[in-house]
This record gives structure tokens, sequence and C-alpha cells, in this order.
């Protein structure tokens, strides 16, 4: 199940920018959602078209008015984000949106100098892209492959380096905040060094930034080809994440079936017993590559939170549980046994 090559050449050949995803909304708010998705943002998500405008100024009035020093972002466009997030919530939204701000001071070996041209690396090697096209609900579908990371290469804080861009590239679309995002992860390859990465206090940051730190809705976790210890790697996971995520994840084994009963196999590279085309992830680096200049200016500023009111629940305080700790510890064990 290899693709044949990763060069990031032929991505001019296929375009560049990935096939079919669409562009972001312009700087001054639009509207891009189609009828059928506006009337999907009304009943998932409680967004009256109607006041979707004064839905946006009541969140800014009150980052205005409690975080004054904040340093954000506080057009239209973007403050929809995290309103669809939470179902137009102002409170709710407006933790999210510290929360957001609130990862990178909490972890800056992720966060400095975040660029795609920094994880290029990354990219390459194929650990992480985004399939061409989104399935029969208009969900992009977010393809990782741990086992293209080895220990040697590069540390494992890159690979969540490129995970945090490709999720704010996937989340400029006004039809991605609403359809939301399916994750595919395939295990092919995991030996001892993958599988014994994040650990617990990793994991836990992992965990909080995609439940509690960032506007997306993650619709499916759909787990193929993984290895038998995966069920103590899920035990690591699994008390960090809330009820509702944990019931999302899927395993699949090495059963295409049932992959394809999640996924279509329309949609699914030949790899994964789909029908489009060999699995090519040049073209999704060639897509975050093109967007460098729109990352330095998002992301290569100072601290946002610097001079601002630190929300009530910050993200990522203290150590991972002594459960989590010790289910860490036994794991490795069983982990030296297994290989």
């Amino acid at each position: 199940m290899e693709e044949d090559n990763g060069a990031v050449d032929s991505g001019a050949t296929t375009g560049g920018p990935l096939v079919g995803f669409p562009s972001p909304p312009p700087p001054i708010y639009r509207c891009t959602l189609t009828p059928a998705l506006e009337a999907k943002a009304r009943e998932e998500l409680q967004e009256k078209p109607e006041w979707r405008l004064r839905d946006a100024q009541a969140l800014r009035d009150m980052v205005q008015k409690e975080q004054p020093n904040l340093r954000t972002r506080l057009d239209d466009a973007f403050l929809l984000r995290f309103l669809r997030a939470r179902k137009f919530d102002y409170d709710r939204g407006l933790q999210l949106l510290l929360n957001y701000h609130a990862s990178r001071r909490a972890w800056p070996e992720v966060f400095h100098d975040l660029r795609p041209s920094t994880v290029r690396h990354v990219l390459e090697q194929g650990f992480i892209t985004v399939l061409p096209q989104p399935d029969s609900q208009g969900r992009y579908i977010l393809c990782l492959r741990p086992g293209k990371w080895k220990q040697n290469d590069y540390p494992f804080v890159d690979n969540i380096r490129a995970i945090y861009l490709t999720l704010e590239k996937l989340i400029q679309p006004e039809e991605t905040q609403v359809n939301g995002i399916v994750i595919l992860v395939d295990y092919t390859g995991v030996g001892l060094s993958q599988a014994s990465n994040p650990g617990p206090f990793l994991a836990k940051k992992v965990v909080s930034i995609l439940q509690d730190g960032f506007p997306i809705r993650i619709k499916a976790v759909n787990i193929i080809n993984e290895p038998r210890i995966f069920k103590g790697i899920f035990a690591i996971i699994k008390p960090f994440l809330k009820e509702k995520m944990a019931e999302r994840y899927v395993l699949h084994g090495s059963d295409l079936a049932s992959l394809h009963r999640n996924i279509p196999r329309a949609v699914l590279p030949e790899e994964y017993g789909g029908v489009a085309g060999r699995l090519d992830f040049a073209v999704w680096t060639r897509t975050l590559l093109d967007s460098e200049e729109d990352f330095a200016v998002e992301f290569c500023q100072p601290d946002p939170l610097e001079g601002a009111v630190p929300p009530d629940a910050m993200l990522f305080e203290g150590e991972a549980g002594s459960q989590a700790d010790e289910t860490f510890r036994n794991l490795r064990s069983q982990l030296y046994y297994c290989y």
C-alpha cells in the first residue's frame, strides 16, 4: 500500500492547489454557503442567516469589552468560525477563541515561526495529507500515516505543527465550518518508536487543542491497519476525550469493506480500495506551501495574549493524570514485549 512517489514537483502537473478545494471567504464578509448548506447550518448549528452578522457583532463586542488587550482578528469571517463550532453560543464561542490563542502560549515549540516551509519535510514524507475530494456529506478527509515518521528523522512535534497548519487551511472555507472533517489514520508500518509516541502529556495537549482550542468539527476518526497494541495506545488518549468524541472513533483493522461503509470508495485512493487514483500527497503539500505568506502573517506575530486576561479554563495546565501515566508505563512494557 505504498504510493509511487511523493515529490512535490508533481503538484505542478496537477494544477497546484488541491483540486476542488474551495477558496477562503473574501476579506469583506460575503456568505459563500449554498442554500442547502445554509439550511444545514440552520438545523445543525442554530445559524440564522438573517442574524449572522448580528451574532458576529455580539461576539466582537464581548471580546472588546472583556478582553480589550487581546490581539486577535475581529472580522466577521474569522469570528463566525468560533460561533459555528459552538452552535452560536456566545459564551462558549468566546471561550473557544481564548483557548485558541492560549494554545500558542502553552505550546511555543509548536507555534513559534509556524509556516508551511518549516514542516516541508513532514509533508514530503507523506505523514499527513488531505484527499482531493470531499465525501458525500461535503467533509474533507484528513489522512494521517504515523508509520511514515521515523524517530531519527525529526522531532515528533514537527508532525503536530503540520497537523495544525493543515487544520488552519481546512477551516478557511465556510463549507468546512459547516460540514466538518473526517480523519483517516493508517497505522501501516508503525513500529516501536512510533507506537510509544506521543506520551500522555503530549497526547493530552493534542486532544485539548482539537476538542477545546480549535474551531473545527471532527465528525469521525477512522483507524485502519492498527497494530494489536492499539487498544493500549487508545487507552492513553481516551481519558482526555469527551464522550461524544470517543464515540466517533471507528476501528476497522484491515477490513476495507468496513472502511468503505464509513468513507465511500469514490473518494478513497487505490491504496485503500478506492477508485480515486493513487494516493498523491504532493498536491496538498503544494496547497500549503502556496499559503506561506498568509501563515506568516497569521502566526509570526507577538503573543496574542500578552496584556490580556487569561481565560478561566486555560488549556494544558499541569501534567497528565496519574492514571494515564500508569497506562503509558504499562503500554511501553507491552510494546517492548510485542516488538
